[in-house]
């Protein structure tokens, strides 16, 4: 379960940004995770109560936002979001080529933002 580890690194950046800005209490943290990612949001939902249990982050809300898959093709430029049963085999809708496209959005995994008192 490699959300496990992505709930350390992101709550080791918002303890450095809540001792940034004097900030004490975490209210919520929004992630945002690309479709390609592998992220399953309720294991990262998970994750983060258990590492947030009993500590002074206890009780704050991790909200996750799907960032959906979006590709340029290769060949025409032409940009299109394949379904997900095309993740492989991307057929380009405007000229059929396949392979190689070059991918726009679904890659992220960023905190999008943190709210805290």
């Amino acid at each position: 379960m490699h959300e496990l580890s992505l709930v350390e690194g992101i709550l080791a950046i918002v303890r450095e940004e809540l001792a940034k800005h004097g900030l004490c209490r975490l209210l919520r943290v929004r992630v945002k995770h690309g479709a390609l990612t592998a992220v399953v949001p309720e294991a990262l939902e998970t994750a983060f109560e258990v590492l947030t249990a009993g500590t002074d982050l206890a009780g704050a809300l991790l909200e996750t936002e799907l960032v959906p898959l979006s590709v340029r093709c290769r060949s025409c430029g032409q940009e299109f979001s394949p379904k997900d049963e095309d993740r492989f085999l991307m057929p380009c809708p405007a000229c059929g080529a396949e392979l190689g496209h070059t991918v726009l959005t679904g890659r992220e995994l960023l905190i999008d933002s943190i709210e805290a008192e």
